[in-house]
């Protein structure tokens, strides 16, 4: 991976010359055959009764990369914490409007959350493993929490989630060692192991590779791309590049003249860097501001 690639200044469209119609044409075709794992209707939140994301529609399609742009204060990571219901943690917070997870509202009192959390994974900006548990435990503890204890399946379920997040074969001989004891890259990709062992529908990835040298960044980039084939991926990401390389859909937000978040764009990523519907999603793509 080029290291200067996060701070470039060459256009993402610029660089790519695609038609247009042609496009849109595949946009409308896949979008009628890809099925729906997740649908956002006007979705707004608060905090304090400050909005912060307000009027945000679109659908989330299954095994596909979708990622959330946008500057810094569009509400991104505030929309993302919403998708599993983290907000319910923050006093004053408030979610309104309708998250459907396969035809069921997550905010409709029906879902536990943490069942919801479990079909719903999260994957933040800065590596969190366990400090005091080792790389096994950490894989192991979401299984365990819910209640699997036979030493067999959990052996079986964190070799395949290490191996889904391309760690198995530099950790397989140094599970017992402290999760805390591996680079920032491999920690990254350990709570993303965590994140898979209790198979999770869709999973969150807040600015993960934010804090990653290029090397990692790139192995994390490689590893979304092959996720896709087992679980559905949100991530947020300021890096237009990397949005580019390793998503399918795209969602660009931008912050209105109330102060608050508000979704511009949706379509395909394709689209959107090539021939976005909206000025401002050019001239944020092009490097005009944010």
């Amino acid at each position: 991976m080029d290291s200067s690639s996060e701070g470039s200044t060459t256009p993402v469209a610029s660089r790519v010359r695609v038609d247009p119609s042609l496009v849109s044409a595949v946009d409308d075709i896949q979008s009628t055959t890809v099925e729906t794992v997740m649908s956002l209707k006007d979705v707004a939140v608060s905090f304090n009764g400050k909005v912060a994301v307000r009027d945000v529609t679109f659908d989330v399609r299954k095994n596909r990369v979708t990622s959330l742009i946008g500057p810094s204060g569009s509400g991104k990571t505030t929309l993302l914490r919403a998708l599993n219901r983290l907000h319910d943690l923050t006093k004053g917070a408030k979610v309104s409007g309708s998250i459907r997870l396969d035809d069921e509202d997550i905010y409709g009192g029906t879902i536990p959350p943490t069942l919801l959390r479990s079909r719903i994974g999260m994957v933040f900006q800065r590596p969190n493993p366990f400090p005091t548990m080792s790389i096994y435990d950490n894989v192991a503890s979401g299984l365990r929490f819910n209640g699997i204890k036979k030493r067999a399946v959990l052996d079986d379920a964190v070799e395949q989630a290490l191996r889904a997040a391309a760690l198995w074969d530099s950790v397989e001989n140094r599970l017992k060692a402290a999760g805390a004891s591996l680079s920032g890259g491999e920690q990254q990709r350990l709570c993303i192991a965590r994140a898979l062992a209790v198979e999770p529908e869709i999973l969150l990835m807040d600015e993960p590779t934010s804090s990653l040298d290029p090397v990692s960044t790139q192995r994390i980039e490689d590893l979304m791309t092959s996720l896709k084939e087992i679980v559905t991926v949100i991530i947020v990401t300021h890096n237009m590049q990397q949005a580019a390389r390793v998503s399918d859909d795209c969602a660009f937000l931008l912050m209105g003249e109330d102060r608050a978040g508000e979704l511009i764009e949706f379509c395909s990523t394709e689209k959107l860097f090539t021939d976005p519907s909206d000025k401002r999603t050019l001239d944020y793509i092009q490097g005009r501001f944010g």
